[in-house]
């Protein structure tokens, strides 16, 4: 554990649980929300209150930091249910050591792990019909944190509120997906705080989203703010890509560091195959496409999970990506994720969290 107090989690169940008012054959993605949710409140230099209460609103007020200065962060994680029943969550540790890397960065509390996993835990067994059973669903669990002081000036707060909340969820994509190059608008630079997963990172990213999608495109590439020659990620996920006979994944510190993403380059390396994480230019890429090197490219993240991308727009021409049916590898490990998150075959890494 990271912390040495121990935190009682208690539990005010909802009087009337909405989940017959759901159909579970028709998810929107983050439309639906459970009957219950998470909070933990930090205040006087110590977590505080951890309790599952029935999912409701907050109470804020209008001089709280969070609303001015931006201390946000979240995660994203999803739920499974088996076919006997049990409830699964993929790889939430990895989620908690994420999270805190990101309240670091904004000079935010660190969550203990009790209270994140053990609180995690908690909210779902109390809400585990909720996570549905269909081919294609899952549970989608967001944790996140805010500051609350109440009060103006340019300072970390002195109190912030923890929580998670989740929702039934169906695919967040439903086909390939295409992306233009970005190459004005910039995500993040290096020294700032594209690693972590805050609220204003995706803020910035949506009136140059609306363009693309205004020319035709799902989403942007993102590339580099110095030169604009490197790809970065796309707008929801991360990349990556085959060229040649290699794996290859974007790295650096601009760069969302995806759980997902971390988990597909484990297994390209587990099935043996070459597996890099490196600098990737946009020329590399399109002039892999034009000769044939680049075989497969997709987004990989928690909501995307594996999403396939069709074409690629740049500098007003668009690059068609090859056929879907014939990509080996990220159709593999699509379908070996696939079935090991719903647990039909074994965990030999122990990355399914029994609730």
């Amino acid at each position: 554990m990271s912390d040495t107090n121990t935190y009682s989690i208690r539990v005010e169940p909802t009087k009337e649980s909405r989940l017959s008012q759901v159909d579970f054959s028709n998810l929107k993605f983050g439309a639906i929300m459970s009957d219950h949710m998470l909070v933990a409140t930090y205040d006087d230099g110590a977590w505080q209150d951890v309790v599952v209460v029935p999912y409701g609103d907050f109470t804020v007020n209008p001089s709280m930091s969070a609303l001015h200065y931006g201390q946000a962060i979240f995660e994203g994680i999803k739920g499974y249910k088996f076919a006997d029943g049990t409830v699964s969550i993929f790889r939430p540790d990895k989620n908690w050591e994420r999270f805190n890397k990101s309240a670091k960065r904004l000079q935010m509390p660190e969550v203990p792990e009790e209270i994140f996993m053990d609180g995690l835990k908690t909210l779902l067994d109390v809400d585990r019909n909720w996570v549905p059973s269909q081919e294609g669903t899952s549970l989608y669990i967001r944790p996140f944190m805010f500051a609350t002081e109440g009060a103006l000036g340019v300072h970390p707060s002195k109190s912030y509120t923890f929580a998670i909340i989740t929702c039934p969820v169906g695919a967040y994509y439903s086909k390939p997906i295409s992306l233009k190059v970005e190459t004005y608008y910039t995500r993040a630079a290096e020294g700032g705080v594209g690693f972590s997963k805050n609220a204003g990172n995706y803020a910035l990213s949506l009136y140059p989203t609306q363009l693309a999608n205004d020319e035709g495109y799902d989403q942007i590439m993102w590339t580099d703010a110095n030169e604009h020659k490197y790809v970065e990620e796309a707008g929801t996920a991360n990349l990556i890509f085959r060229i040649g006979d290699t794996i290859i994944t974007p790295h650096g510190d601009t760069i969302l560091h995806g759980v997902t993403r971390r988990t597909i380059m484990e297994l390209a390396e587990k099935w043996g195959y070459k597996a890099e994480q490196r600098k990737v230019s946009v020329q590399e890429l399109i002039d892999g496409i034009k000769d044939g090197r680049v075989s497969e490219a997709f987004a990989a993240g928690t909501a995307a999970t594996v999403t396939h991308i069709s074409r690629i727009g740049y500098e007003g021409q668009d690059y068609e990506l090859p056929p879907i049916e014939g990509r080996e590898f990220s159709n593999k490990v699509l379908d070996y994720l696939n079935q090991l998150r719903y647990g039909k075959i074994n965990d030999p890494f122990r990355w399914n969290f029994m609730v």
